[in-house]
């Protein structure tokens, strides 16, 4: 097989690929666009779109949907909750939270990967990928804010609970549908 055959091969893989790493990371944007703010971290629906954009594109390329989507809302993009964009966002007191998102992309992409989008797996993955961005995202808010450790879970952590258990567990659905009809 010559090399141009195999780079004709490859290209389709490759625009495959960036359209749905592109779509994904839109899906996130709108997801975060709609929020419903209940004091400094508004209720979105972030966590669902990255949990289901890392379980069916897996770890690469669902993080990388993170990576682009942060990276769009760093340059000024208003894509992150409220409508805002800019750095200022990611140095603000919610900053730490949207960087978790790519701890929870990739927790939530390794066992897509690892375990073919199986439900047990999938739930395990989202909760923990959730948790770590719940780690990093409270620290940062503490040290942007000086709250200490009680105060931010009762504002950055309690009322999103059961809201992220519906979103993991409606990811975890949704994900297991899809990848039944949609090859990515």
């Amino acid at each position: 097989m010559s090399a141009n055959t195999q780079d004709n091969k490859k290209a389709p893989t490759a625009v495959k690929d960036l359209v749905f790493t592109a779509m994904f990371t839109a899906l996130i944007a709108v997801c975060s666009i709609i929020s419903i703010p209940i004091g400094e971290v508004p209720v979105t629906l972030q966590t669902f779109a990255i949990c289901l954009a890392a379980a069916m594109l897996g770890w690469k390329r669902g993080t990388l949907s993170v990576f682009v989507y942060i990276l769009l809302g760093a340059v000024g993009v208003p894509i992150f909750a409220g409508m805002k964009g800019g750095v200022g966002v990611l140095v603000g007191p919610t900053g730490g939270y949207i960087i978790g998102f790519l701890l929870t992309a990739l927790a939530v992409g390794f066992a897509a990967d690892r375990w073919r989008r199986k439900a047990l797996p999938l739930t395990i993955a989202m909760a923990v990928g959730v948790l770590l961005c719940y780690v990093v995202g409270t620290v940062w808010f503490m040290v942007v804010t000086k709250m200490g450790l009680g105060e931010s879970l009762l504002l950055c952590v309690v009322p999103f609970l059961i809201p992220d258990a519906v979103k993991i567990a409606a990811a975890v659905l949704l994900s297991n549908r899809l990848s039944k009809v949609v090859r990515l």
